[in-house]
């Protein structure tokens, strides 16, 4: 929700903006009628009236092309009935400010002048050129210009406080965010923690005390029960420890680039992989921004070792200006990314769909390449997000 704490003061003057028209043609109208004048001064009247409500029901539907229009036909309407009705030249105050507001750049004030002018010519013509007649839309004129002056200065703050206070809720928002992130991974090393002191050493002692029991009597009728269930503890563990290494991702603060280097070094290492990196030293990125990528290198990394069947990977982190862009790339058996999105599990965190909620989260791009038997190319763009 915008913050326009000015908007009420903007209401205000429009609204004696209005308020100042109206009572100033109505007095143009009892004129008429107490002196019985003209019915071409009624008619141009009531003529002004309704371009001067059209223009307000253009100005509630935000059509601003026609403001100019609308400005240059109250003129037209309002110069005949002021050499009618002398009194008519009084509505040219509230003109003032219409021709400042809704008029481009010096074309307001020239405008003024011309209305002024116009103004004294009336009063000239209707009663002979007085001091009163000369000084009132003269002092009128400059009054306007200045308020105008002041309204444009009061509108120029009001949006650069308003930018500022949007910049402010973003920048609120985003240590929100960081804050949950931080939250996200503080839990999931415990979890990581809680499973290892917990289920993986559970699983490797029953490992060791099938193996005991195997060696105790290796010929006995449920020895290859005993070596089934050994195996299958064992696969238990290994599965076990992959969930570790993914809830609990190298840590950040020797930087997004040392980190996305050990964990490609550490995952080469584990699954017989050649992986070529290219990613530098030190990119300045909120924790977040930083989290995200990691994770999302650690999934794509995941992926290939569970499905490529690769030979090499590929890991690079290039930074331009203040996006950033992180590709995981292999040359394994491929498939076709929508199929696979589509059918992906809610529970796979390392899955597609989970990729791009976390991208989305940022308000980035992630692109998937791939085909069967050419491989696939994982890459995550986010747009202005260096510090």
């Amino acid at each position: 929700m915008p913050h326009r704490t000015l908007a009420p003061v903007f209401t205000g003057l429009r609204a004696g903006l209005h308020a100042l028209f109206a009572g100033l043609l109505a007095l143009v109208v009892v004129r008429v009628v107490w002196t019985g004048g003209s019915p071409w001064a009624l008619a141009l009247a009531a003529l002004l009236a309704a371009v001067y409500l059209a223009g307000l029901w253009l100005a509630r539907r935000e059509r601003k092309a026609g403001g100019i229009a609308w400005v240059c036909a109250l003129t037209l309407v309002w110069a005949p009935l002021m050499w009618l009705v002398p009194e008519a030249a009084y509505i040219v105050f509230p003109l003032f400010f219409l021709y400042l507001h809704v008029l481009p750049g010096w074309v307001g004030p020239a405008a003024v002048v011309a209305a002024t002018g116009l103004t004294i010519a009336a009063f000239a013509v209707h009663g002979g050129l007085t001091v009163g007649g000369v000084v009132g839309p003269v002092v009128g004129a400059g009054v306007a210009l200045l308020i105008g002056l002041g309204y444009g200065a009061l509108q120029r703050r009001s949006v650069e406080r308003e930018a500022l206070v949007a910049e402010l809720l973003a920048t609120r928002d985003r240590l929100a965010a960081t804050e949950r992130e931080q939250g996200v991974l503080a839990e999931r090393a415990r979890l990581a923690r809680e499973i290892h002191d917990t289920v993986a050493q559970g699983l490797s002692s029953i490992q060791m005390l099938l193996h005991a029991a195997e060696r105790a009597d290796a010929t006995g009728p449920g020895i290859a029960h005993i070596r089934l269930a050994r195996q299958t503890a064992a696969d238990g563990l290994a599965e076990t420890r992959r969930f570790i290494r993914e809830l609990a991702p190298p840590t950040l603060d020797r930087g997004l680039g040392s980190a996305l280097q050990r964990l490609a070094e550490g995952w080469a290492q584990r699954e017989g992989v050649d992986v070529e990196t290219e990613i530098p030293g030190e990119v300045a990125l909120p924790m977040d921004a930083q989290a995200a990528l990691l994770r999302i290198a650690q999934g794509a990394l995941a992926n290939v070792a569970q499905h490529a069947d690769a030979t090499v990977v590929r890991v690079d982190l290039v930074q331009d200006g203040d996006d950033v862009r992180l590709t995981v790339a292999d040359d394994g058996r491929g498939f076709d990314p929508a199929s696979a999105e589509e059918t992906a599990s809610g529970t796979d965190s390392f899955g597609l769909r989970a990729m791009r909620e976390r991208v989305e989260q940022l308000d980035g791009d992630l692109t998937v390449v791939s085909a069967a038997g050419a491989g696939t190319v994982v890459a995550v763009t986010l747009r202005g997000v260096a510090l």
